[in-house]
């Protein structure tokens, strides 16, 4: 049973829930109050593959529309994103987008990302249109997640680990 570890960097606008997510994923826990990620918070998720187990090196990158310097040094070493939209503010998911191109570009390589939709408790409020979601779909896996409830968020994790495990291809 072998160990691995992956950098994996958490991409996306302001107040879309990426902390949240994490503190749902690692500690299964979620707070009504909002704090503003400044510069990049840490944490580690452990998942067990068929092979080993592999450990999750979250980045939870400041939130912003695009990388800049700070922010891009932060992405170096990424072997996978979470991109995290919000589906209250449709302009999130381009956002979320645009900083996985530029993550990319930086990098000089493709990164394997799955694309969390979060705040799936509050559906009802969203602005993604299902034409949208297909064509977002049509380009990476994608989750529908509520940090709040806790759903699709382990199922988002396991999915960006399969395609870590399948070179980015799952």
């Amino acid at each position: 049973m072998s160990s691995i570890a992956r950098k994996i960097s958490l991409l996306g606008d302001f107040g879309v829930g990426k902390t949240s997510t994490v503190a749902r994923a690692v500690r299964n826990t979620f707070s009504e109050t909002y704090l503003t990620t400044v510069g990049v918070k840490v944490d580690s998720k452990k998942l067990q593959m068929a092979n080993g187990e592999l450990r999750m090196v979250l980045w939870d990158i400041a939130g912003a529309n695009t990388l800049d310097q700070m922010r891009a040094n932060y992405i170096a070493g990424t072997q996978g994103t979470l991109l995290v939209a919000d589906g209250t503010r449709a302009d999130t998911a381009d956002t979320a987008l645009g900083l996985w191109q530029q993550a990319e570009r930086l990098l000089g390589r493709s990164l394997p990302a799955v694309l969390l939709l979060n705040k799936r408790d509050l559906a009802g409020e969203w602005e993604l249109p299902p034409d949208r979601i297909r064509e977002l779909e049509a380009l990476l896996p994608v989750f529908s997640t509520s940090a709040r409830t806790g759903e699709g968020v382990e199922e988002a994790f396991a999915a960006l680990a399969a395609r870590l495990a399948d070179g980015g291809t799952a």
